[in-house]
C-alpha cells in the first residue's frame, strides 16, 4: 500500500441535504468570459506579445464572446500596454466588454483605471484571497481582515468609477471574486460577499458579478455543486446579482464542474480555449460549448471553423492541442476499432437515408462537418480494424460499395497488410491492397476477346457469348448462350471444363474515375471446394464488368487452391 497518502487532508462536503441541483437540466447557455489573455496568459512558457494578443482577440471575438477579460494592467507595463492599444485604436466592438484583472489594493486599483479609460464598456474584476490555508499561511489573519481588505477595495473602486463615468460617460460593472472560493467556508464566502454587495449596491438592472472560483480543484465536481448552490441560496438579494464560476483543473474535472455549477445555479463561466492555465488548466470553454451544442442546447459561441481557431491558439501561445482532445483532436473524429467502424459506416448510410432529422450515428457525438471536419479522415486502418472499416474507406475515398459478404475477406487482407508494415495504412495504401487481390488478377484465365449478341425472339429472352480465353499458355474459343450476359459467359465456361464454379450472386455500382464514369461488378461464387470466391471486375461496359468479375473470382479461387494468393 502506498503510505504516502496518509498526508492529505481529505475534502469534507458540506451538508446539503436537500440539494437540487442533481435534478436540473441545462437547457440555455451561460454567458461566457474568456480569460485566455489573463489567466492563460500568464500560464505560458513564453507570454504572447502584443501582436499574438491582438490576434487572439479578434479571434475571440469572431467566435462569438461578449466578454474578455485582457489581462491585469496594474501588473505590468506590458499588460498595461496592450489594453491601451485596443482602446486607443478603437479594436474593442460596441458589444463587447473588456475585463480586467486587480488585486484588492489601492495603488493597484488607481493604476486599473488608469489604464481603462476610454473604454466603453468595461468590467472591472477586483478579488484577494479568501481561503483557510491562505489566511493561515499567506496572510497570517482572520476572516475579519479578509474582509476588511475586499470592503477597502470595493469602497475606492465604487468611487473611481463613479467619477469616471460621469467624466465620459463609460459603463464600467464590477465583479468580486474571494479567490480559492472552493477552499473556503462557504459561509465565510456568503459573508464576505455580503460585505461587499452592501458597499457596491447592485440592483436588477446593474448586476454585480459574484466569481465563485475553484481556484485550486480539491474535491469531486458535485462537491463544487453544493457550494454553488449554497451561495445562491443564502447571498441576499439574488436578483441583483449574476454568480459566475471560475473552475480550474487540478483533478481533471473542470469540464464537469462547469456543466455541475451551472445546474447548481451559476450564469456565468469564465475559462479558456482547450483549458489552458496554470498548473493543470482551466475549464475549457470549447468543450463547455460544445457539450450544450450536442445537446441541442445553442452554445452561443460558434466553433463551425474550428480548425482555424486551434491554428490560431497554437501559433500564439505555442502550445498543442492533443491529438485526442474533444472535438478539436486530430483523432477525435477517426475509429480504429473494427466494431466502431462498422457501427459508423452503418450510421452514415442511415443519415444518407433520411430516416431521421436529428444526428444518429454511432460513437459520433456531434457531426464533424460541425465543427469543420470531413468524414473522409473519420475511419482509418491499422490492425485492430475490423471488416468493416477497410470497406467503409473503399467507399468513402474510392467509391467501391463491396457487398457485406466480402467484408471479412477484404477486411483480413488489410489487417495483414497493416501487420506487415507494422502502421496503420493510408486509404491509398488500402486501394493498392484492393487493386493487387481484385482488379489485376489475370490468371490463371484472361478473356482476351468476346461479342455478346442478343438473339431474343418469340418472347424469349437470350443472350449469346463468343469470345476467346486464354489458360494453359494458349487461346481457346469459348462460346455459351443463356437469359442474360451472366448466363451466357458460365454456359460458354462449361465448353471448355470449367463446370464446378456456382454463381451465388452479384452486386453492382459506378464509380467516377477522372472524367468518365465506370461501371463495377461484385461477383460472389462458389468455388469447387465449397468455399466462398469473390471477385471485381470493372469496365465502362456494365456487362464486360461483369464478366470480368466472374474471371477475377475463378481466378483468386484457383490461385488460392495452389497457394498462389496475391498479398
Amino acid at each position: 500500500m502506498y503510505q504516502g497518502c496518509k498526508k492529505y487532508h481529505p475534502f469534507r462536503p458540506i451538508p446539503l441535504p436537500d440539494r437540487t441541483w442533481p435534478d436540473k437540466v441545462i437547457t440555455r447557455a451561460p454567458t461566457w468570459c474568456s480569460v485566455d489573455l489573463r489567466d492563460g496568459n500568464q500560464a505560458l512558457v513564453d507570454p504572447m506579445n502584443r501582436e499574438e494578443k491582438l490576434e487572439f482577440f479578434r479571434t475571440l471575438v469572431d467566435v462569438g464572446f461578449k466578454e474578455i477579460e485582457i489581462g491585469f494592467p496594474s501588473a505590468s507595463e506590458t499588460e498595461y500596454e496592450i489594453l491601451r492599444t485596443l482602446i486607443e485604436r478603437d479594436l474593442i466592438p460596441d458589444d463587447v466588454t473588456v475585463q480586467v484583472l486587480v488585486q484588492a489594493r489601492e495603488h493597484l486599483i488607481r493604476r486599473t483605471f488608469e489604464a481603462i479609460r476610454g473604454a466603453k464598456n468595461v468590467i472591472v474584476h477586483f478579488y484577494n484571497s479568501t481561503s483557510t490555508l491562505q489566511r493561515k499561511i499567506v496572510f497570517r489573519t482572520d476572516m475579519q481582515g479578509v474582509t476588511d481588505i475586499a470592503v477597502e477595495g470595493a469602497k475606492l473602486i465604487r468611487r473611481l468609477t463613479e467619477e469616471e463615468a460621469a467624466r465620459t460617460g463609460a459603463n464600467i460593472r464590477y465583479e468580486y471574486s474571494p479567490e480559492s472560493f472552493s477552499g473556503t467556508e462557504v459561509g465565510n464566502s456568503v459573508l464576505i460577499c455580503r460585505k461587499v454587495m452592501e458597499v457596491l449596491q447592485p440592483t436588477p438592472e446593474r448586476k454585480l458579478i459574484f466569481n465563485l472560483p475553484n481556484t485550486v480543484e480539491m474535491a469531486t465536481p458535485n462537491c463544487y455543486a453544493d457550494q454553488i448552490e449554497y451561495f445562491c441560496r443564502h447571498i441576499p438579494r439574488r436578483d441583483s446579482v449574476i454568480v459566475s464560476i471560475h473552475p480550474h483543473n487540478d483533478r481533471g474535472e473542470a469540464v464537469a464542474a462547469t456543466e455541475l455549477g451551472i445546474m447548481a445555479g451559476a450564469e456565468r463561466v469564465e475559462g479558456t480555449l482547450f483549458g489552458n492555465g496554470e498548473r493543470t488548466g482551466n475549464a475549457d470553454v470549447m468543450v463547455a460549448a460544445m457539450n450544450l451544442y450536442s445537446q441541442g442546447v445553442d452554445p452561443g459561441l460558434d466553433f463551425s471553423r474550428l480548425g482555424d481557431v486551434r491554428r490560431v491558439y497554437e501559433r500564439c501561445t505555442k502550445m498543442r492541442v492533443h491529438e485526442r482532445h474533444p472535438y478539436a483532436g486530430d483523432l477525435v473524429f477517426t475509429a480504429f476499432s473494427g466494431s466502431h467502424q462498422d457501427a459508423i459506416s452503418k450510421g452514415e448510410a442511415y443519415m444518407k437515408s433520411g430516416a431521421t432529422e436529428y444526428w444518429e450515428v454511432p460513437y459520433l457525438p456531434i457531426d464533424p462537418a460541425d465543427v469543420g471536419r470531413q468524414y473522409e479522415p473519420v475511419i482509418r486502418i491499422n490492425s485492430q480494424s475490423g471488416k468493416g472499416g477497410a470497406a467503409f474507406v473503399m467507399q468513402q475515398s474510392f467509391g467501391y460499395e463491396l457487398p457485406k459478404a466480402m467484408h471479412p475477406e477484404f477486411g483480413a487482407m488489410v489487417k495483414a497488410a497493416c501487420d506487415r508494415a507494422g502502421r496503420e495504412l493510408q486509404p491509398e495504401e488500402v486501394y493498392e491492397v484492393f487493386r493487387r487481390n481484385y482488379l489485376e488478377i489475370r490468371a490463371p484465365y484472361d478473356l482476351k476477346k468476346y461479342r455478346l449478341h442478343d438473339e431474343s425472339g418469340d418472347g424469349d429472352a437470350q443472350v449469346r457469348f463468343e469470345g476467346v480465353l486464354r489458360f494453359g499458355g494458349e487461346d481457346h474459343a469459348v462460346e455459351g448462350a443463356g437469359n442474360g450476359p451472366i448466363s451466357a459467359f458460365f454456359h460458354a465456361l462449361r465448353s471448355v471444363g470449367v463446370t464446378r464454379y456456382k454463381f451465388v450472386t452479384y452486386r453492382e455500382n459506378a464509380v467516377t474515375s477522372g472524367a468518365e464514369s465506370q461501371a463495377v461488378s461484385y461477383i460472389h461464387l462458389t468455388a469447387p471446394d465449397g468455399t466462398p470466391a469473390f471477385g471485381v471486375g470493372i469496365d465502362n461496359n456494365i456487362s464486360l464488368a461483369s464478366i470480368r468479375g466472374i474471371i477475377c473470382a475463378i481466378n483468386r479461387a484457383e490461385r488460392k487452391r495452389k497457394g498462389e494468393e496475391a498479398e
